[in-house]
């Protein structure tokens, strides 16, 4: 029983190192680069603070995993947040404030480029349309208009 379990863990091991980028899918932004992964990064959290975005979380496993001996490719997700959106967005529907930061995702291909990715707020904000009407949808439009912005400069 032990060696099936074995095996099934470096199959699993395996499997995350040869994660591949998101690919493209209804609701999202992905913008293949030429850019390795660190460049990618750097110019994500460079072109937020143009559009008055700032960088509130940063997290993958890529760090945590080599420190377990695993290698998987790069792996980033930025949280990008803006307080006055906030603040407007959460007058019209405090259940939307749960998708606070908004992310941008940037993953390292097999050939050392990278992509970056995100959900566009639009797509995020959808589901409390009902309850936030023409303001919220006006919001994330701008929103919208800003991570295209960020995505833009990040990639060129």
């Amino acid at each position: 029983m032990r060696p099936t379990f074995a095996a099934l863990a470096l199959l699993a091991a395996t499997a995350t190192a040869q994660a591949q980028s998101p690919a493209p899918r209804e609701g999202w932004s992905v913008h293949p680069t030429e850019k390795d992964y660190q460049t990618l990064v750097d110019a994500v959290k460079s072109a937020a603070g143009t559009q008055q975005l700032g960088v509130v979380t940063q997290a993958g496993p890529t760090a945590a995993a080599a420190s377990r001996g695993v290698t998987i490719p790069g792996n980033q997700v930025i949280g990008l947040f803006n307080n006055v959106y906030a603040v407007r967005i959460l007058g019209l529907s405090s259940a939307a404030m749960i998708e606070a930061p908004i992310r941008m995702y940037v993953t390292e291909n097999p050939d050392g480029s990278a992509t970056l990715s995100y959900k566009t707020p639009s797509h995020i904000f959808s589901p409390y349309m009902d309850e936030g009407g023409d303001d919220l949808a006006a919001a994330a439009a701008e929103l919208d208009a800003k991570f295209d912005a960020v995505a833009k400069a990040a990639v060129q």
